[in-house]
């Protein structure tokens, strides 16, 4: 079950990354650079790991019985840019169960 909860984080991390690259790099090479297929790369990349952040939040619920709230807060997290560096910066961090 540990496992579940470290994974989650380091998707966290991983779909927060892609979502500042797909933002701040990936959006303007599209529009300034006329470089669209940056878009369709850094885009693919970040919805395969927004869905197993999904994924990962619901075993994480499950496994550790957290809330719906939880959930949604989570969910938030993950649509805001920084969002998922903040939560596990601040609450899933200390969340972390120990072995």
């Amino acid at each position: 079950m540990n496992k579940n909860f470290s994974w989650f984080r380091k998707i966290a991390i991983a779909e927060g990354i892609s979502f500042v690259v797909l933002l701040f790099i990936a959006m303007p090479l599209k529009y300034f650079a006329h470089m669209p297929m940056a878009v369709t790369i850094m885009g693919s990349i970040h919805g395969i790991l927004f869905v197993a952040f999904l994924v990962f939040a619901r075993e994480v619920k499950v496994d550790f019985k957290k809330s719906w709230k939880w959930v949604a807060i989570a969910f938030l997290a993950s649509i805001l840019p920084f969002g998922t560096f903040y939560m596990d910066h601040k609450y899933w961090k200390n969340e972390a169960p120990t072995v």
